[in-house]
Formats: structure tokens, sequence, C-alpha cells
């Protein structure tokens, strides 16, 4: 670690977020600016990968106004795992990148099925390496396949064709023995477009010229390999010891262990992320903020909020969600929502739904420690729900273990962390 500003860029789906911290850790400066949703059409998400580049100059250049930027030693950028686009050498795309809630290859999705282990983070419609299969053929002269935070390391620095362990993960990487797996030869996969994998953290370059003039950026700043934006949001919070838990309370319910071992869990959407030599399993439950929204505003639901005891639990024991189908820790796409009986009171009702909430989410913890992580020793809580200090009591209580307060909830944080040198894993 040295003197000096270390920034993280935070590529997400509706803006750009960018954090400057100095080598204490202590944030220094933060900038943002929105994107324009990608474009729908059924199946089919895409986004011009430009328009995440005009948002990269728009927040550097907010940085600029806000911190000396001769002192910035390095910078390090994720992005939303199992975004995917094509390139030609020069790195220029060659059609709208597929975002990583696109599911058109599903035929492609199923050839994978057939040839890939269970334990592969190939797997999906959704998955980066379906994309690859259902561009490659369409593309001939593509250079690169490259996740969101390659293409936009690329553009820093002029060198393309490089990726993370974390969103190399679903484009098939095996992250446990760190090589593109063999099984892909009978998927007839173009290993000419495969990026070279570095360990996030890893230096990949320093700032072109060109990007280094335009912001009054030192030329020898350092780019590092970044991470996807859930595992930065993940390193934000300052969890780094085995058995420190992350929980996120947003529209769904998603939680994450640190871990000595490896989870691959396909029926309940389980799989693991490589942090060093370290593990970070994890699932996504559909219960959550979502949940709540078909019964609540969110101002009614902060207003409640004050009038609830959480130490006089209710007894309901509902399974809130937003609609029919559960993934994690049920696995069951007809699980109906349980939220009856309803009482007349709306504070003991809201207060029943946290409490479903909270034993989804202690018994999302349970199921990772029955696949071999432990049982968390402490939660983080990151997400619009982490605000609700009732709900938080009500979760403590639930789960067992103590609630600790995030170091910070942006994933551009943890990215500015992962530059620094100091995200390291024990």
């Amino acid at each position: 670690m040295s003197d000096g500003l270390f920034v993280g860029l935070d590529v997400g789906t509706s803006g750009v977020r960018a954090v400057a911290v100095d080598a204490s850790g202590a944030e220094r400066a933060r900038s943002s600016a929105p994107m324009p949703e990608p474009d729908r059409d059924g199946a089919r998400v895409s986004q011009d990968p430009e328009v995440w580049w005009a948002a990269v100059d728009r927040v550097l250049a907010g940085l600029a106004a806000r911190v000396p930027t001769g002192a910035v030693s390095a910078i390090a950028v994720d992005g939303t795992s199992g975004t995917l686009l094509l390139a030609d050498a020069q790195g220029s795309p060659l059609a709208p990148a597929l975002m990583y809630n696109d599911g058109r290859a599903a035929a492609e999705a199923a050839r994978i099925g057939r040839v890939a282990p269970a334990d592969s983070g190939g797997h999906g419609a959704s998955s980066a390496l379906a994309k690859l299969l259902y561009l490659q053929s369409t593309f001939p002269r593509a250079r690169y396949a490259l996740h969101q935070a390659d293409w936009i390391v690329g553009r820093l620095t002029g060198r393309y064709g490089v990726s993370d362990e974390n969103n190399a993960l679903k484009l098939g990487y095996d992250v446990a023995c760190r090589r593109w797996p063999d099984w892909f030869d009978a998927l007839a996969v173009r290993r000419d477009l495969l990026p070279e994998v570095r360990i996030p953290g890893e230096e990949v370059g320093v700032l072109s010229t060109n990007v280094a003039q335009r912001f009054g950026l030192p030329a020898g700043t350092r780019v590092v390999a970044g991470s996807t934006d859930g595992v930065a949001a993940f390193m934000a919070t300052g969890a780094r010891n085995i058995g420190d838990g992350v929980t996120s309370l947003g529209s769904t319910l998603v939680v994450k262990v640190l871990s000595n071992v490896p989870l691959f869990e396909p029926r309940f959407g389980v799989y693991s992320h490589r942090l060093g030599d370290l593990w970070l399993p994890g699932g996504a439950s559909n219960a959550g903020g979502a949940a709540l929204l078909r019964f609540f505003t969110a101002e009614r639901m902060a207003a409640l909020a004050t009038r609830i005891d959480p130490t006089s639990p209710t007894g309901l024991h509902y399974y809130p969600l937003p609609s029919a189908g559960e993934r994690f820790p049920v696995s069951d796409p007809d699980l109906q929502p349980l939220v009856e009986p309803r009482p007349d009171d709306d504070v003991v009702f809201f207060q029943g739904l946290l409490e479903g909430l909270a034993d989804i989410e202690c018994r999302a913890y349970r199921l990772l420690e029955s696949l071999g992580a432990p049982y968390p020793r402490s939660v983080r809580s990151v997400g619009g729900g982490a605000r609700n200090q009732q709900w938080t009591r009500i979760r403590a209580r639930t789960l067992g273990v103590e609630m600790v307060a995030p170091l910070s909830a942006e994933a551009a944080y943890g990215m500015a962390l992962l530059a620094m040198g100091g995200a390291a894993f024990e």
C-alpha cells in the first residue's frame, strides 16, 4: 500500500459511481452519473457500451473537481455480472452488449447444460458463456469477448482482452484450478476470444496517455483487475474474515458468507466467487422488498416501523414472496406466498412480514451451512432495508449473531479498497 488516492468505479444498471479514498481507507470524494435504461425486447436486454463510457467520463470529471487528481495512484472497476460484448482488435464493440439479465441464449444454455459440470458458473441462459456461444458465430471478425468491467478497463488503458476471476466465473472459468476448462471444446467455444484472467487487484496496465491527460491523472496511474458489482458491494462492507456474512436487503434478499471452501449447488442457485484463498458462496431469494411493496408504500412502511416492538414476536410465520415461485433457500417454482392470516392491525401485519423475511434469511444461511460454509459469526447489511433499525433487531434475534455496521454500502468504495490493496481476505 502506498500514499496517495485510490479510485473505485462501479458500473451498475442505472448509472456509474466513483469513490476516491486515501491510504487510510477514508473516503475523500464521490461522484455519480445516471445512465438510460437498457433496450428491452422480451428476453432481449442490450445496451450500447458507449453509454457506459460516457457515464465514466462524467464521474471521473466529477472526481477531478473534488480531489487533487495528481495524487491518484490506482483505479479498479466493477461491472454487472454476466454482461458481455464482442469487440474487434481495436476494442470497438461489434454490437450492443448483452446485459446481465438478457435471456435470449436459451438454446445455448441447453447445450451447456448437457456438457458442463454441475459446479460450473456457466449454466443458465443469462450466463456470459451462453451469451458467448450465441454471439461468436455471428461475428467471425471478433477478437475479444469482454465483460462490462473488462471493456471499461480497456478504454482506460488501451489494453483489451483481460478480465478478473469474479467476472470470468459466469463465462465458465474454473476458478478452483484457475484455467479455462477442457469441456469448452465440446461446445466449440472460440478460445481465441477468451480473456486473460487475473486475480482481482492484480495490475492490468496503466492509464493511456489520452485518458490521463483528459482528467489530469498521473501518466503512471495503475489500473488493476476489478470484480463484479455484487462482490464489490461485499468488499465495501469491510467483511474479510471467514464467517463474515453480508445480507443485501433490496427488492430481493441476497446472502453471502466468507468460507474456506467453495460451494456450488445449482438446484438453489448457489455458487462461489474466489477471493484470494477464500470463497464467497451465496444465493438470492425471490423474497425481499418487492414482497413488502405488495402491501405498503415505502412511506407507509417507514411510519409503521416506528411502532414495531421487536422484542414481542407476532408468531405469524409468514413466507412473503412477490409472486409464486422461490429459488433459495427453498427450490420450488410453484411455492405460493404465505401472508395469511392478516391481522386487522397493520403494525402487527408489517412486523409479521419482516419476521418472515428474517426467517428466510436465517434459513438461507443455514442452507449454506449445510452445504459446507460456516454459519455467520457476524452479519453486515446493505440495501434499503438496512436502514430499518427495528428490522435489524428482529433479524439479530432470529439469526443469533452480531449485526455489524458496514464500512460503506457503495460498491465503488469496495473497488477503491481493492485499488488500494486493502481488500485482502483472511
